[in-house]
């Protein structure tokens, strides 16, 4: 029951990016983001990508500070991880 980010090592139209993730729902995680002042339009099928100027109030609201990798294996094990490839849970059944 938490919220992580990833360092911003991430480049993406000038700038440099990091990525916060929730290990128990969308929900949990977009209010944090919310509460952030993050637009929604920031949310990517799993994550919200986070510029590197927001990194410190994102850890100073409480996000953990973890690396990419343990980022993807905390998502995948919460059974959050929608990768670009696969269609997310609601295209699934379809």
């Amino acid at each position: 029951m938490a919220i992580y980010i990833d360092p911003p090592t991430w480049p993406g139209h000038g700038r440099m990016w990091s990525h916060l993730v929730s290990d128990t729902s969308f929900e949990e995680l977009h209010s944090f983001a919310a509460a952030l002042g993050a637009p929604r339009r920031a949310f990517e099928r799993d994550h919200y990508d986070l510029p590197e100027e927001r990194y410190a109030d994102a850890v100073h609201a409480g996000a953990v500070e973890i690396g990419s990798k343990e980022l993807v294996r905390l998502l995948t094990a919460a059974g959050l991880r929608r990768p670009k490839h696969r269609p997310g849970p609601a295209a699934a059944g379809r």
